[in-house]
């Protein structure tokens, strides 16, 4: 469907990639969050939100993330088939008011007045087509100096979303907004329900660069100034643009909502009927696996009724006996077992966890890097046993360690080894010890990725025991960079 309209050019996407799904741990977390898993299928919640918004009548999308996710989000863009017009690094979180309004002076550069439609990258829209012709209804308006929110078509009294009571009964076309709803308790859902006039609040925006920038001129006119000199400032990084940190740091923590649309007296609104999720909790992703009972491959339910069983673990084994309402989620390191009803707590676990300082809360046993990953087998006092995956083509940073040693075997593909001067090919079977204190890499010149085993010893074994000399990733030192 075309939806550039008479000259105005195509849509910008913008993807905010930057959350971390708390609702959905154990799957989901800050070091890996949920719109970058596979939950639903083959393709994760941020590549099925891409591709939807690709195609004819979209431009290549802008990505808003942190430093972080950035190379998880090329890679699965990659993946996609997708290739983005600009990834904007947040120098740190600062909800999405700031995110939105970078997005829209970056594109205002070229065309102030091309359309930007802005989209969490973790929501679940299955009937692409339509939401599409969703978005062509509220153009016309867009362009006109409306600000677009689309409305969700309620199927239920929900207390886990806002909503948008409209200023009149819903139809075909943007109609006014009359308000913005917080999260209502049980009672009021039921009564917008029955009342007709109230919609789901799928925080996705449509506007011109143009008429964002105005309305943060009119309505939070303190986010301009510093947004765009963090703009101005920016560096590009290996095809980021990492945004100036001393401008953002001083930045209000506020939404979109709070910040503009609450305030603003131009918007409209577009109803979408079609199937729609924010996949907020575990009881989304049971509703949208049918409901019932739902377990998964490595999952056995017996005697069951309304339960969600899932295990991500190859060696974990999930069984539910007599169970109702309830639902079980586990990884190789933690499991989840609450009532359905309690879903949208989860994040209680997640608070708990951090204040005793478990490693669970935010962090996995695997961690993905930018050259692959690599998972922790065995922990203890003075020793650790890692297997690390290396992608083709990819290296290590050139690096050395002031508290380890470390042994590499290889377990299959080839393995290209620095140890200061000697450089070595290792292939299956073969193994090579580091020293403390070595100047050392670790590279995969073959085509197949590449597994070994890493033993470290030493007096400290933490990620941040790292000196960076050379890395193709541009990482400082530290853990991550």
């Amino acid at each position: 469907m075309d939806m550039a309209g008479n000259g105005s050019g195509r849509i910008t996407p913008v993807l905010l990639a930057g959350g971390s799904g708390t609702r959905l741990w154990p799957v989901s977390r800050k070091a890996f969050p949920k719109q970058f898993a596979p939950l639903l299928g083959p393709q994760s919640l941020f590549q099925a939100s891409a591709s939807r918004l690709s195609g004819q009548g979209y431009a290549a999308p802008v990505v808003m993330t942190n430093a972080e996710f950035r190379f998880i989000v090329t890679e699965q863009l990659e993946a996609a088939g997708l290739t983005p017009d600009a990834i904007l690094i947040e120098p740190e979180a600062r909800n999405t008011a700031p995110a939105i309004l970078a997005a829209a002076l970056l594109v205002a550069r070229e065309d102030p007045d091309r359309l930007l439609l802005v989209a969490p990258s973790d929501h679940v829209v299955p009937d692409a087509e339509a939401f599409t012709r969703a978005v062509a209804e509220g153009a016309e308006a867009a362009r006109g100096g409306r600000i677009v929110t689309f409305g969700i078509q309620p199927t239920r009294a929900e207390t886990g979303y806002g909503w948008l009571e409209l200023d009149g009964p819903p139809g075909d076309g943007p109609a006014p907004l009359a308000r913005f709803v917080e999260k209502p308790d049980a009672p009021a859902a039921a009564a917008m329900l029955a009342e007709g006039r109230y919609l789901w609040n799928a925080g996705i925006f449509l506007f011109t660069a143009r008429t964002m920038i105005e309305a943060f001129r009119t309505h939070a006119p303190e986010f301009l100034d510093p947004v765009a000199a963090s703009l101005e400032g920016a560096r590009a990084d290996l095809g980021f643009t990492r945004l100036a940190s001393a401008p953002w740091a001083g930045l209000p923590d506020l939404s979109i909502d709070y910040a503009v649309m609450e305030r603003a007296d131009n918007l409209s609104v577009v109803r979408f009927a079609g199937h729609w999720s924010d996949l907020g909790g575990w009881d989304a992703v049971w509703r949208e696996a049918g409901g019932g009972t739902v377990a998964g491959g490595r999952a056995t339910a017996i005697d069951c009724g309304d339960v969600l069983l899932r295990s991500e673990a190859e060696d974990v084994e999930v069984v539910g006996i007599g169970l109702t309402d309830t639902m079980v989620v586990a990884t190789g390191d933690a499991v989840l077992v609450a009532p359905m009803n309690r879903a949208q707590e989860v994040r209680r676990a997640v608070a708990a966890l951090k204040q005793k300082g478990a490693k669970q809360a935010e962090a996995f046993r695997t961690d993905h890097r930018p050259w692959g990953w690599f998972e922790t087998l065995a922990l203890g006092d003075r020793f650790q046993v890692k297997r690390i995956v290396v992608k083709p083509g990819a290296s290590l940073s050139l690096q050395s360690h002031m508290h380890r040693a470390e042994h590499w075997i290889v377990v299959s593909g080839t393995a290209k080894v620095t140890v200061d001067e000697q450089v070595t090919l290792m292939t299956e079977n073969q193994s090579i010890y580091v020293p403390l204190g070595a100047v050392h890499r670790l590279e995969n010149p073959g085509r197949l990725p590449m597994v070994l085993i890493e033993v470290q010893t030493g007096a400290y074994l933490g990620e941040d025991d790292i000196v960076r000399y050379e890395d193709a990733y541009a990482r400082g030192e530290g853990a991550r960079g």
